[in-house]
């Protein structure tokens, strides 16, 4: 298990960034389509002071009535109709634009959001994969330090898969790494993220968890695990070595990575006690 998040390249910006980048431009095209029905307003409002202006010098008073003179009528109708039928030609071109932009941007959303789910998500296990590990942890530590809220992490992994595999074949191999992907969704909770990193190496990030918490949910599925092994006549024992480390606030996540590994190593040798 490598003991330090992969960077991702710096000049390609990821799913979740560009996700953002297109919501932010949809807000501001909201922006813009408010603001378009504000000039329209404004626009109206000025034509109609316009149009006063130009009738008032010409109104004379006879015999107590007010009465306009009829000569510049024809043409400052048509001037107001040109006016307003430029104006919504304008509107309309705009408002059409806008649609098209939304329309576009929605569109990029969506696919984005699917290749994102796409290439987050082991298809085997339904689990997040490793490039989903390099997108949230980060993100889950930037929200530890910010509220000083507690995260654990805990590594997982299966003990003798690989011979499991060669003796069984590879289709058995599958069947058991779904079977504990499974495992894995009834005893963690819904807020915990449960990632595949490699073939038999599995994490759960368990955000505002001690590590007295993380340490209960462990007992929970090791005894959803010895019930497995009892109910699956199989061939064979699923067994499990693991490793549990709090992240402190201000650290480098790195550092609790390596404390992961260490911890891992020491179960796999014996050196501590394995399931």
């Amino acid at each position: 298990m490598p003991a330090s998040v992969e960077e991702s390249p710096t000049v390609v910006p990821s799913m979740l960034e560009r996700a953002e980048h297109i919501q932010r431009e949809i807000q501001q095209l909201s922006g813009r389509d408010l603001q378009l029905w504000s000039i329209g307003i404004l626009v109206m409002l000025v034509l109609a002071v316009g149009m006063l202006a130009l009738l008032f010098p010409n109104l004379v008073w006879a015999e107590h009535t007010i009465r306009i003179q009829t000569v510049y009528l024809p043409q400052l109708f048509f001037g107001l109709i040109s006016l307003i039928l430029l104006f919504n030609i304008y509107l309309l071109q705009q408002k059409i634009n806008l649609n098209q932009t939304r329309g576009r941007l929605i569109g990029e959303l969506v696919l984005n959001e699917r290749l994102e789910s796409l290439s987050l998500v082991d298809p085997l296990t339904q689990l997040l994969n490793r490039r989903a590990l390099n997108e949230l942890i980060p993100r889950e530590v930037a929200r530890a330090n910010r509220h000083g809220r507690p995260l654990t992490l805990m590594a997982i992994e299966l003990q003798s898969f690989r011979e499991i595999n060669a003796k069984f074949g590879m289709n058995e191999g599958n069947q058991l790494l779904m079977e504990f992907g499974k495992l894995l969704k009834r005893n963690f909770r819904g807020s915990d993220i449960l990632l595949r990193q490699g073939d038999d190496q599995f994490m759960v990030v368990m955000p505002d968890t001690s590590e007295e918490e993380a340490e209960s949910a462990l007992h929970r599925l090791l005894r959803l695990l010895k019930q497995w092994n009892s109910t699956n006549s199989i061939g064979y024992e699923l067994r499990l070595a693991w490793a549990v480390a709090p992240y402190v606030t201000g650290s480098d996540v790195a550092a609790v990575l390596r404390i992961l590994d260490r911890k891992i190593f020491q179960k796999k040798h014996n050196l501590g006690p394995v399931f």
